[in-house]
């Protein structure tokens, strides 16, 4: 039966559409073309409207957007547009834009764009309305919007037809405009502090920085391999051994790596590298910005996400990775002397450790197992082994463990850095131990970069470098749960 009313509905739908091209064609047959039309001036927004009603009553204003709702009511008819402010309603009366316009506009649909000359006023119902003098088609809609009360609740339809999901769900819209908001604070932000603005490569000989799997092409006319960038960072670095004492750069990154609600095959990375600093100054200047953040787009500090309020004004935990590991499971991988007894730890744990694997690999096998989902409330997990953090500092006094940090918020990793690896001896050994790690089959392993290393040998100040996840930030500050619900055009299979 079901199969039925599909077949039923389609061919309405197909009839519904071929209605929608014969006005079009009649309408181009009277010289009335909305396509030939290049221009209307707008005058007002609906909010503008709204807001400037006291001042605006009684004048003659232009507005211009798509017809939402429409109803005919014999000699006078109302319809509410939507224009990138919200929706205002029209009062359309056959007095009050002449016969002939008022007859041409009974028949315009649902998804048509229209330009509204008109009287601002308040109808007897108390709307504040625009009593139109004369109505422009602009654009000629040709398909039809999802039904009114049921809207566009397919996710798989809003990610690929995102136009139409910024149409039929206004909160969507606002979304992405809080999206650029914090695109445009976070850059307010480091511009106060005299950081500069940055551009780097996006293909690259040498993918580096992060440890992920890049996207490979090839450059026809040098004829040679090239990746798409996975981080910003190894070139961020050399203009720090170049002078510039703080930069930034904020774009796109590529991995190619899977889907879900946390991942997108590409997404957008603010990196920073300051100076003369450590990753002690880059903790506080991350707290400082989350605040920031919170403060200039929602005007609190206290962020509800998932139902959870997350409280972004007191001082975030500071944790050591042993320290977490030890609270959430009792074990010290302080008093654990060597990879063969880690190793044992972990079979006694049921963990299944590759043999190459050491120490500190496992010590982040069981923060990831363990800790993660308990770090709900703002948690700096600082100290990361050596192994798994190939360009940051090692610590003084303990040189197996780095100066790393990594902010985990909702049980999500939301930044991370380092006390910057500056001496070239140490960080070609690195490069070196990820190369074996290539060599095991670790795809996601760090490349040797020969013209990194020489920059270093130049000599580059002690620097503290942070790296924020700015897809992630949004869902944060967005309450959106996945990333999809924060990237106009997220990346999907072939139909």
């Amino acid at each position: 039966m079901s199969d039925n009313n599909n077949q039923v509905e389609e061919q309405d739908i197909h009839e519904l559409l071929k209605i929608r091209r014969t006005k079009l064609k009649e309408l181009q047959e009277q010289g009335k073309d909305p396509f030939e039309v290049t221009k209307f001036e707008v005058s007002h927004t609906g909010k503008d409207i709204f807001e400037n009603f006291e001042v605006l009553e009684g004048q003659v204003v232009t507005v211009a957007g798509r017809i939402m709702t429409k109803r005919i009511m014999g000699k006078a008819s109302f319809c509410h547009i939507q224009d990138k402010s919200g929706q205002i309603q029209s009062y359309v009366k056959k007095d009050g834009i002449g016969e002939e316009d008022y007859s041409v506009f009974k028949h315009y649909d649902l998804g048509d764009i229209i330009g509204i000359k008109g009287e601002v006023f308040r109808t007897q119902k108390g709307e504040i309305s625009v009593k139109a003098e004369k109505i422009t088609l602009l654009s000629k809609s040709l398909q039809i919007l999802p039904e009114k009360f049921h809207g566009l609740k397919d996710t798989d339809v809003r990610y690929r037809q995102r136009y139409l999901d910024l149409i039929v769900n206004p909160e969507v819209k606002d979304t992405f405009i809080k999206r650029s908001q914090i695109l445009k604070e976070i850059r307010a932000f480091l511009d106060g502090k005299d950081f500069l603005e940055v551009e780097t490569p996006m293909l690259i000989d040498i993918p580096g920085g992060a440890a992920a799997r890049p996207f490979i092409t090839h450059h026809n006319a040098l004829d040679m391999k090239v990746h798409m960038r996975i981080s910003l960072e190894l070139y961020l670095k050399r203009l720090i051994v170049g002078g510039f004492d703080r930069v930034y750069e904020m774009g796109r990154v590529f991995r190619n790596e899977g889907l879900s609600v946390r991942h997108n095959p590409e997404f957008t990375l603010l990196e920073l590298y300051q100076a003369y600093t450590d990753y002690h100054g880059m903790m506080d200047l991350t707290e400082e910005l989350f605040k920031y953040l919170a403060n200039k787009v929602l005007g609190k500090t206290i962020v509800t996400y998932d139902d959870i309020e997350i409280d972004l004004g007191k001082p975030f935990e500071r944790l050591t990775m042993v320290e977490a590991v030890k609270k959430f499971t009792g074990i010290d991988f302080d008093q654990v002397k060597n990879d063969e007894e880690a190793k044992k730890i972990a079979k006694d744990k049921n963990i299944e450790v590759k043999a190459h694997l050491k120490k500190g690999d496992v010590i982040n096998i069981f923060f990831e197992a363990f800790v993660e989902h308990h770090l709900v409330q703002p948690t700096f997990i600082m100290d990361h082994p050596v192994e798994i953090s190939p360009l940051a500092k090692r610590k003084p006094d303990q040189p197996e463990y780095t100066e790393r940090f990594e902010l985990f918020i909702t049980k999500r990793e939301f930044a991370n850095a380092f006390s910057e690896l500056n001496d070239p001896i140490d960080q070609r050994g690195r490069f070196e131990h990820q190369e074996s790690l290539r060599a095991a089959g670790d795809e996601e392993a760090n490349m040797i970069d020969e013209d990194f290393l020489t920059a270093l040998e130049y000599g580059m100040p002690p620097t503290g470098g942070l790296g924020i996840g700015i897809d992630r930030l949004i869902m944060l500050l967005t309450d959106s749960y996945s990333i999809r619900d924060v990237l106009l055009f997220p990346t999907m299979k072939n139909k």
